[in-house]
């Protein structure tokens, strides 16, 4: 499983890190004004809708489905059942689709009331929304299509179509100069993703023998079965995006860059929350659900405990470095152009406030896999709920004293609350228990993020003096990219030194 785990997670790094270019050019081109914060908007709102009916509930409640169908009925069920969920899917997104382009200003006044106060924000807003909200449909049909890649444990086309995103999104903003705004170009490189996209994971499927083929939707067993696990889903996965459409509603009225801060540095935590935790719960959920399927409940709990142990230590330095230095490395990695320095202090706050949750973040996925491998999507419903609840109380009582930090840091707690309710549910109901050898892994891991935090506290507190000495940096904006890179690579082999020290010593012990 590791194996597979770093397959999804190389590909899903390297997206990441297309997509770090795509925000540096983005950063530069488009800054941190209104142009931006109207993009943002129109970029988010079909995301809100894809992270509910799409990458949270469909593949969730979908991906189990079609496992036990597979396991228990034979490919020919398995592809039937496929088939029927492809043409419902593509019947609602339609519907969603023309539903969304006739009450666009409706979707923009309710998710940034505060851009009414601008009446050519909320226009802009509006009209970069109606291009970006078409890839909705094609990127629900994509993550479809991924799920069935999945469960025949075909993971790679899905891990790599959101490099064809950035590269598209980079193409659009490298072509500004041919369209009205900066917002437009980058809205149309946000369709043309989505065509990528669905286009590459069709083609895979269809060689993989899992492709769709378009019939009239059935109603049978399986179907009502997959539609009574999908409704929790749904609800569940809406509980966390109302979280964020609080974020982006309180943000609106904020002043001018808050949303940018929010996006910069949410980019940033996402990046080990994608390459980790996501490509974790993408290889374990499959995993479980088709031990389950076969009866081994043992081997569903090892594959659930080494898939958190792995996103445990990757995730660990991560976290260290975010609390550590998140200045900087905004610093080093947006601040130039039309984003200054104000505009990188502002989102270096955020992201030290996502960082403290960034645990949860990575390990939710993997958590929950305990109950959706089992077809159980209501329990975490519950404990979704209640950590979206405090989130938002959190974010309503934090936005006057700490703008959009408070934002940040409501969304953190949230995300402890929300997975600490999953693993004391999953324990209760026998699902969960954590081995010795995830225990004694986790003291290592601990061990190597002390050592990591004394040598990024040691680096920054004698690094800038050491550079400023140095006449090719005294007055250099690679000052802060060069001090960045050498605490990196210090750092990493401090972590990575302790670990393989730590984990050897473990295994000679046992």
């Amino acid at each position: 499983m590791r194996k597979q785990i770093s397959r999804v997670a190389s590909w899903t790094m390297l997206s990441r890190v297309v997509g770090f270019v795509r925000d540096i050019i983005m950063a530069a081109v488009l800054g941190a004004g209104p142009v931006a914060d109207a993009f943002l908007i129109a970029f988010r709102l079909p995301n809100h809708f894809r992270a509910i009916f799409a990458e949270g509930a469909m593949s969730t409640a979908y991906v189990p489905a079609y496992s036990r169908v597979r396991t228990q009925e034979g490919p020919d069920a398995a592809r039937r059942f496929a088939d029927s969920v492809f043409a419902w899917q593509l019947l609602a997104q339609g519907v969603l689709l023309a539903a969304a382009l006739l009450a666009t200003p409706w979707l923009i006044t309710l998710l940034a009331p505060g851009f009414q106060d601008d009446p050519a924000k909320f226009a802009l807003a509006t009209e970069l929304t109606r291009i970006t909200f078409p890839s909705l449909l094609l990127i629900s049909c994509m993550t479809l299509l991924s799920g069935s890649l999945n469960a025949v444990e075909k993971f790679a086309a899905a891990a790599a179509a959101p490099v064809l995103m950035n590269l598209c999104m980079i193409a659009g903003l490298l072509a500004w100069r041919w369209f009205p705004t900066v917002g437009h170009a980058a809205a149309w490189g946000v369709l043309a993703s989505g065509l990528a996209q669905f286009g590459l994971v069709w083609w895979a499927a269809t060689r993989a023998g899992v492709g769709p083929r378009l019939r009239t939707p059935l109603l049978d067993e399986d179907t009502r079965r997959f539609f009574r696990a999908l409704g929790p889903a749904v609800i569940g996965s809406m509980g966390v995006q109302v979280a964020m459409f609080a974020d982006t509603i309180i943000a609106s009225f904020l002043s001018d860059g808050a949303l940018a801060a929010l996006y910069y540095a949410d980019r940033i935590n996402q990046l080990p929350i994608g390459v980790i935790g996501i490509a974790a719960g993408t290889v374990v959920l499959p995993q479980m659900a088709k031990k389950l399927a076969e009866g081994d409940e043992a081997g569903a709990r090892a594959a659930q405990n080494r898939a958190m142990e792995f996103t445990l230590l990757l995730a660990a330095p991560c976290v260290v470095a975010f609390v550590m230095i998140p200045d900087l490395i905004m610093t080093a990695l947006f601040q130039r152009g039309k984003f200054d320095a104000m505009a990188a202090a502002a989102a270096g706050g955020t992201l030290a406030a996502y960082a403290i949750g960034l645990v949860a973040f990575v390990l939710i996925r993997s958590a929950v896999a305990s109950f959706y491998a089992r077809g159980d999507t209501r329990t975490p419903l519950y404990a979704s709920l209640t950590g979206i609840a405090i989130n938002v109380a959190l974010k309503v009582a934090l936005m006057g004293p700490l703008a959009q930090v408070g934002l940040a840091l409501a969304t953190s707690v949230g995300a402890w609350v929300n997975v600490g309710l999953v693993i004391v549910l999953a324990r209760r109901k026998g699902y969960f228990a954590l081995d010795a050898r995830f225990r004694r892994s986790a003291a290592v891991i601990a061990l190597a993020a002390l050592g990591l935090g004394l040598v990024l506290w040691a680096g920054n507190a004698w690094l800038p003096g050491l550079l400023r000495q140095t006449a090719a940096l005294r007055a250099s904006a690679l000052q802060p990219v060069v001090q960045l890179a050498l605490m990196a690579a210090a750092g990493g082999a401090v972590y990575l030194g302790v670990v393989w020290l730590g984990l050897r010593a473990r295994r000679r012990a046992a």
